[in-house]
């Protein structure tokens, strides 16, 4: 358990539980946040009871009966079911949190326990970048982009939209992903020649019907699941998921020198009121390059990997910059840019060095534990991914920000 010093006055102690595929809680008291380890993927049922169990144990060791129990947002989460059961024991108030705004919260919280300040800009931004996050609308969100303002936060932006054939299969077989981004400007027997190697003709038709019928279909905008796609179509990883990160992990290992050509394309959605980064015409770029060297050179691909990393990146900057031109810094001799002081990147994406070291480039703070830490012994930061999820949901709380 690490301790931070945090002094809100706030009479009531609080008990965050965080997200579910990396399991840790936070408990604040008496002007202190006390964060927990990770206990790791809480649909394993090891780690599971594990959890619950520390949970009791600390709130019993310490006499602290929580007034506020906050949880994530998606409403069929462990951590969100069980916390409705400690709401009923603790008779405390229950509060839910949106899955991004913890992120860039924990980060937010990381850098004012890092400079003694807290207190926060009158507006800030933030970029929430992951695999997925129950959002607001009930669709999967994962490339969001954000303003913190007046007690506030607010969707100002937001990776396209695409679609995850079969909900969570989508997560384990990234090919589905690529087959309902590739639908968007290609007709199926083209889109079968790049999936053939995955899939038979009939389970292919299966999953190409189960798309045009949008039969157990969801809605994302997530990074995770577009980088994924990216993955599986420059032949860095199969269609089975070995591990969590598998498909993002081995683009970036295999990234080159970008190319220069490809500039993030930008709109403005007047239904929802704000910008939106399409992800498409990168895909439409990929094959482009794809159909000019059939046998793709390592060299090749991994130049197209890393085009791939920045067009996100770039992207979600460039809608910051849309948004508000009062909160940017810049001359005609000095690059446009966001004030350093109110810009924070946070989420699982925020590991990948490509992504990460643009934003910080043009100002963004992210959680010193960017890397993963391997030894427990070593604490460097909040981690920027779920690890640190239920103290960004503290943070939340403590600023006031439901």
């Amino acid at each position: 358990m690490v301790i931070f010093n945090f002094p809100i006055k706030k009479p009531a102690s609080i008990l965050a539980l965080g997200a579910e595929s990396a399991g840790n809680f936070s408990v604040f008291k008496n002007g202190k946040i006390y964060f927990s380890e990770d206990f790791g993927d809480l649909l394993e049922e090891k780690n599971w009871k594990k959890y619950q169990a520390s949970v009791l144990k600390y709130l019993s060791d310490n006499k602290i009966k929580p007034k506020i129990i906050f949880t994530d947002l998606h409403p069929l989460f462990k951590t969100t079911l069980w916390g409705k059961e400690l709401v009923k024991r603790y008779k405390a108030k229950h509060i839910s949190i949106q899955h991004h705004h913890a992120h860039i919260f924990s980060a937010i919280g990381d850098k004012l326990i890092r400079a003694s300040c807290f207190m926060l800009h009158v507006s800030c931004f933030g970029i929430a970048m992951d695999g997925t996050g129950f959002g607001t609308d009930e669709k999967i969100w994962g490339g969001e982009a954000f303003e913190i303002k007046k007690q506030e936060i607010l969707r100002i932006g937001h990776l396209e939209n695409q679609i995850m054939i079969g909900g969570d299969l989508a997560v384990r077989e990234p090919a589905r992903m690529l087959i309902s981004i590739l639908n968007k400007f290609m007709d199926k027997i083209s889109i079968y020649q790049y999936i053939e190697k995955f899939y038979t003709s009939n389970q292919f038709e299966l999953i190409y019907n189960q798309l045009q019928q949008n039969f157990n279909c969801l809605e994302t905008s997530s990074t995770g699941r577009v980088l994924d796609a990216v993955s599986i179509l420059l032949g860095f990883c199969g269609n089975e998921r070995k591990y969590k990160h598998e498909p993002i992990d081995l683009l970036e290992k295999n990234s080159t020198i970008p190319y220069s050509d490809l500039k993030p394309k930008i709109i403005f959605d007047a239904k929802e009121k704000m910008y939106i980064l399409q992800t498409t015409p990168l895909f439409q770029y990929l094959l482009k390059n794809l159909k000019k060297n059939k046998k793709l050179p390592a060299e090749e691909a991994g130049r197209l990997a890393t085009t791939a990393q920045l067009y996100i990146a770039e992207g979600l900057y460039e809608i910051l910059l849309k948004c508000h031109p009062e909160f940017i810094s810049g001359s005609k001799k000095m690059p446009k840019q966001v004030r350093h002081d109110n810009f924070f990147i946070s989420g699982g994406i925020t590991n990948n060095k490509i992504i990460s070291e643009y934003l910080i480039s043009k100002g963004a703070y992210a959680n010193k534990k960017i890397y993963p830490v391997k030894s427990k012994r070593i604490f460097n930061g909040v981690p920027c991914g779920d690890a640190g999820l239920s103290f960004g949901q503290i943070v939340y709380s403590l600023l006031n920000y439901f």
